[in-house]
């Protein structure tokens, strides 16, 4: 476990590094999938002078078996997602402020050109709102199971972020640093999407002919990006 505390302590450092956070608005976990065990950050704890060993870890139901903090306060979220998609090896929140501002606006972040599509197959989807049941009762848990509502039964590496309505981005991938990866490349193009719309409000989706080709050039069965 001690390896995996190290990898999500440094992909939690990651946040500050890319701009994703402010003060303590963020938090990325990792998961042992033989173990059934998740690394995640403690709850309101800066990120200066943390070290591995403020990294707790809970099991699949959210116990705590190993540190001396309480765990994020969005764990259940992560729990949510862990438990009903096993691709998933990392998951990171954070309120990053262009796929805040269009999750606050309530709307998809648009797929409009080749940068996104080389990561994200579609448009970024923002979730349903949550109803005050949802969010009076088990709130972080509802948020987990509102953004498994919309991802459905599609693989979520193809679209490995969405936007929780009126809060704010989650993103994912096969561990905690391709998470913050994705978190990063999401605001980014959050970023573009907001300009680009700016720039040309009629602005249609790209092309889908050019989507497709650019995503499976990374992603797809015969993917020839980068080196083998």
């Amino acid at each position: 476990m001690q390896k995996l505390k190290q990898q999500v302590l440094d992909a939690n450092l990651a946040l500050p590094q890319y701009g994703l956070v402010t003060f303590t608005w963020g938090n990325v976990s990792g998961i042992d999938r033989q173990r059934g065990l998740v690394a995640i950050k403690p709850s309101g704890v800066a990120y200066d002078g943390m070290t591995a060993d403020d990294i707790v870890v809970v099991d699949l139901s959210g116990n705590v078996v190993e540190g001396q903090w309480r765990p994020s306060s969005d764990t259940a979220t992560h729990l949510a997602l862990y438990r009903r998609y096993p691709t998933l090896g990392g998951v990171v929140h954070t309120h990053s402020c262009h796929a805040t501002a269009w999750a606050q606006a309530g709307l998809a972040i648009p797929a409009l050109g080749t940068t996104h599509a080389d990561y994200f197959h579609g448009d970024i989807p923002c979730t349903r709102p949550l109803t005050a049941e949802e969010v009076q009762g088990k709130y972080e848990h509802n948020t987990g199971e509102v953004i498994i509502e919309t991802i459905g039964n599609n693989e979520p590496l193809h679209t490995p972020g969405i936007i929780v309505w009126q809060h704010g981005p989650f993103a994912w991938g096969k561990s905690a640093d391709e998470a913050v990866h994705n978190a990063v490349v999401m605001e980014e193009v959050a970023k573009m999407a907001w300009m680009a719309r700016g720039i040309n409000p009629q602005l249609k989706p790209i092309d889908p002919w050019l989507m497709e080709k650019h995503f499976s050039r990374k992603h797809g069965p015969n993917a020839y990006y980068g080196q083998k």
